[in-house]
């Protein structure tokens, strides 16, 4: 199963350094039946679109709540056995929100996706508005959507050394 694992900056630095991705249990996002139900399709490719800009939310929500990480969203590509991946059943879930079980070694991740440098100012504003977009501001709400019209980039894991150089 393809999981999207969000992350910052700091975290996926971390994460370099120890070679392992996280020590589970530790949050995801995958194709799953809330997922499908939310989103209205049967396309894998845009399932996996729609878990990718999940996770990129929670990134965000990761960011929102460290101040000194540098204002890029990280989500990390990984793929586990099934058995490995635990949906959320919560009425709080987000659509899409899965429970990795298993330490997932780093080498296992398939890609990097992260923001581009040019997404840091609408990056920082959403951070800064998602919880008033939560609770309902609309003009918060824009803040996060322009942030959400970045695409994130696609990095090879080899090039992690170069992206976290650039954070």
């Amino acid at each position: 199963m393809r999981v999207y694992v969000p992350l910052t900056l700091p975290g996926l630095a971390e994460a370099h350094r120890t070679g392992e991705l996280g020590a589970g249990p530790f949050a995801g996002y995958a194709v799953t039946p809330a997922l499908r139900a939310w989103y209205g399709s049967d396309d894998v490719e845009e399932l996996e679109y729609a878990a990718l800009g999940r996770a990129a939310l929670a990134s965000l929500r990761l960011l929102a709540a460290d101040e000194d990480a540098p204002r890029r969203r990280i989500v990390v590509a990984v793929d586990v056995a099934d058995g490995a991946v635990v949906a959320a059943s919560d009425s709080g879930a987000e659509p899409g929100e899965v429970t990795v079980k298993v330490t997932v070694p780093l080498a296992k991740a398939a890609a990097v996706h992260a923001d581009a440098d040019d997404a840091e100012r609408d990056v920082t504003a959403a951070a800064r508005a998602l919880a008033a977009a939560d609770g309902g501001d609309e003009a918060a709400q824009t803040a996060v959507d322009e942030a959400e019209d970045h695409e994130l980039l696609w990095f090879a894991t080899q090039e992690l050394p170069n992206l976290l150089g650039r954070g």
